[in-house]
Formats: C-alpha cells, structure tokens, sequence
C-alpha cells in the first residue's frame, strides 16, 4: 500500500477508551487479537479513502485483529504503531511482523511493572495501612493511585505507539520503562516485609493466645510442608485444609 498521510488529529481517546475492553472478547484463538482489532479501528478511519474503494482500510482492520498477546496495559502501544505503520505504506507481513515482535517485551515488561511491582507494592502498602488503623481511607487510597498509574500507563503506551510507528523499539527503551522496575520491585519487598507482621498482628489480635499460637503452628508447619515437598505440595490445598480446620474449630468452640 502507498503512503497515506495521516490525520492531523488522530482519534486517540476513541482508541484510548476502546482499549479498556481489549479483553472482553478474549479467547483461546486470537487471545487479545479481535480487542486489539477493535481498539486500532478509529485509528484506520484516514485509510477508507486510500485507493477509493476501501480495501486497505478493510485489510487493516482485519490485520489488527489478528492474533495477539501482551500486557493489557501496554498493547496500546502494538496499537498505536501498528495503525501508524498502516498509513506509512508498511507491507503487510512487516505489520504482522512488527505486532509478533512486540508481544514478548510487552508482556514481561508489564509482567515486571505492573503483575510483580506496581499492584503488590500498592496492595500490601494497603493492607498494612489497614493494620495500623487507617480504615477504608486505605482501600479509597489505594483504588485511586493504582487506577491513575494504569490509566497514565495506558495512555502513555497508545500516544507512544502512534509517534513511534515502525520504529517503536525505541519506546520500549524509555529510561522511565527501564528504570521504574528495579526501583519498585525493592520498594515491594520492603513494604510487604513490614505489611507481613503488622497484618498478622491485626488478624490474630481478636483471638485468645491459644488461637494466636494455633495460628503459627498452622504457619510454621505450612511452610515446611512446602519446603519438604515443592511442587508437589500446593499452597492453595495448605490454605484450604487451613480454612477447613479453623471452620471446624470455630464450630467446636461454640
């Protein structure tokens, strides 16, 4: 396809917005593909003019919903410079290559930032805030920092990705994207290693000292399962059988 100028005025807050239901047509074939699809579209809009009969704005279309898997915070950023890369005259296989290539940095960079960083740091920041007393002031404080940092994350990645267009490796390479993980995965730990006993505090305090105790001998004995047996021993069946025995004892006590 020949190069077609782009609009002056991209519709990215369409595209933006869009990007919020990228996974709600999620499935085992395309996994994000047809949400991305759907996402890219506003963005197609300039190409329905481009050979008079609107091939290449069908095919483009068609191209972004094509199979795709990465962050949902960051495949703004395949959207953005796959659409972009439409209107330079990229070939066809170049899109689909460009898209097959931004799949793997996309999702273990979000993985790192956000999964392992961003999210627990927040939550167990939170959860010890509610140890100390804090309230739903904690929870009110946590639902907005977390929603501003993906939302800004979100945004950042669309307008990076339509600047950027084919060569959007470069974005990937911004000093904040780079740095921000080895700077908030130790601020994660930190937080949940002073989250861990305050929250235990809070949990055991309604107990009797015996209760207190049976809690972490039921701790100490989960753990060294999972030492003596890793991977054969889940946590979840350690939780569970935890549950069970305290629902039982609670039913005792009575």
């Amino acid at each position: 396809m020949d190069r077609v100028t782009p609009p002056a005025a991209p519709p990215l807050r369409a595209a933006f917005l869009r990007l919020f239901m990228v996974q709600a047509s999620w499935n085992y074939d395309r996994l994000l593909g047809v949400g991305m699809g759907v996402a890219e579209e506003p963005l197609l809009r300039g190409l329905r003019g481009a050979g008079g009969d609107g091939t290449a704005y069908r095919a483009a279309v068609a191209r972004g919903a094509h199979f795709f898997n990465a962050h949902p915070y960051l495949c703004g950023l395949a959207v953005g410079a796959a659409a972009r890369a439409e209107y330079e005259g990229a070939p066809p296989e170049q899109v689909e290559r460009l898209r097959a290539a931004l799949c793997g940095p996309l999702g273990a960079l979000g993985d790192r930032l956000v999964w392992a960083g961003w999210l627990p740091l927040l939550s167990t920041a939170a959860v010890a805030a509610i140890a100390l007393g804090a309230g739903w002031g904690a929870v009110a404080g946590f639902l907005l920092i977390y929603n501003l940092g993906h939302v800004a994350l979100r945004w950042w990645a669309l307008r990076a990705g339509w600047d950027a267009g084919a060569g959007v490796v470069g974005a990937l390479r911004n000093p904040v994207l780079q740095r921000t993980p080895s700077l908030v995965l130790p601020a994660m730990a930190l937080v949940a290693g002073f989250c861990l006993p305050l929250a235990t505090r809070w949990l055991v305090r309604p107990f009797p000292l015996v209760g207190a105790l049976g809690c972490a001998v039921a701790a100490v004995i989960g753990v060294l399962l999972l030492r003596w047996k890793p991977g054969r021993i889940k946590s979840l069946w350690i939780g569970l059988a935890a549950v069970a025995l305290g629902l039982a004892g609670g039913w005792l006590w009575r």
